[in-house]
């Protein structure tokens, strides 16, 4: 058997969502420097603020400013700062207590080391330079010695052009290793064969095989190739362009399909193309195109043949 494969993987994407009036008050505020919380009915004031009361979820909407000086409360340092955190050189995560607040929030600590960081300590705001409505607007904590201030002053919420949605991109970087099962599928797919493995109880063909059959619950060895050609069971229709590499030259619409390869039992999913994408239907017969140095179809084409009947897929779907 051949070794293993192992790569490195990063799944992305940008998280977009809206602002209700008190996260929307909350972002514009730290824009114009300003720090705000709300109070619940028993008078607590919480920093971040919150639409609803995580103890009774009535609906919160008295907004208070807190100070932008706090105590913390407890911290964990980081030696080795990773892409998009907020400082590029070792610092503290804190939880900071904002005066009148009675919560804490999470944000990093400057300090020249674990040694100058100690819970208790005072600290205060750095702002950023250039500030945009987020986060990120609280550069970071830093040290301060200072008294702490009074109780948190009511605030109305207005800012002149409020922040009224973010965009909050989302990574993950891993390392990647697909297993001996679908190191076996990837290396056929190089050679523009797909391969599945049969489940020694139910002998159903799982592709792409898992190494164990998630029906009867028992490890699969045997191999056998399916397809090349299959049947679209269902479908969806992309209008929306992927933001990759790998997509760029994909114009939209187009379609995504769950292809039934033929001898499979799993359906897996490929993009359709070669055929309009308002043409593409359930039981269209397909099969794989593959680029030059490929290691996988490109996307799969109509055959020619006559559609398949819904009786052949209906399980599949």
């Amino acid at each position: 058997m051949s070794e293993v494969l192992s790569a490195p993987l990063v799944v992305e994407f940008p998280f977009t969502r809206s602002l209700g009036p008190v996260q929307s008050a909350f972002l514009t505020g730290l824009r114009e420097r300003t720090v705000l919380g709300v109070t619940t009915s028993d008078g607590r004031t919480l920093v971040p603020p919150v639409e609803y009361d995580p103890v009774t979820a009535e609906e919160l909407r008295d907004l208070v400013e807190v100070a932008p000086t706090g105590t913390v409360t407890t911290w964990a340092w980081n030696p080795s700062p990773r892409r998009g955190q907020p400082l590029p050189h070792p610092f503290a995560w804190v939880l900071v207590r904002l005066d009148g607040a009675d919560t804490a929030l999470l944000h990093a600590l400057d300090a020249p080391g674990p040694d100058a960081v100690r819970t208790g300590m005072r600290v205060r705001v750095r702002w950023a330079g250039e500030r945009e409505g987020a986060i990120t607007d609280i550069a970071c904590f830093e040290p301060y010695e200072s008294e702490a201030a009074g109780r948190p002053r009511p605030h109305d919420g207005a800012f002149a052009d409020p922040v009224t949605g973010i965009v909050a991109p989302a990574r993950l970087d891993y390392t990647y290793s697909p297993g001996r099962a679908q190191t076996g599928y990837i290396e056929a797919l190089a050679e523009h064969r797909t391969v599945g493995e049969r489940c020694p109880s139910c002998r159903k063909v799982y592709v792409p095989p898992r190494g164990a059959c998630p029906t009867c619950g028992v490890a699969t060895e045997e191999r056998v190739e399916v397809g090349p050609a299959g049947t679209v069971t269902t479908y969806c229709i992309v209008n929306i362009k992927a933001k990759n590499a790998m997509n760029d030259a994909i114009e939209v619409p187009y379609v995504y399909a769950h292809i039934a390869l033929d001898g499979a039992d799993l359906a897996l999913h490929g993009r359709i193309g070669g055929i309009p994408y308002d043409q593409v239907r359930m039981g269209l017969r397909v099969e794989p195109v593959w680029r030059e140095g490929g290691r996988h179809p490109d996307h799969y084409r109509p055959t020619g043949e006559p559609d398949a009947d819904y009786d052949a897929y209906k399980e599949l779907i």
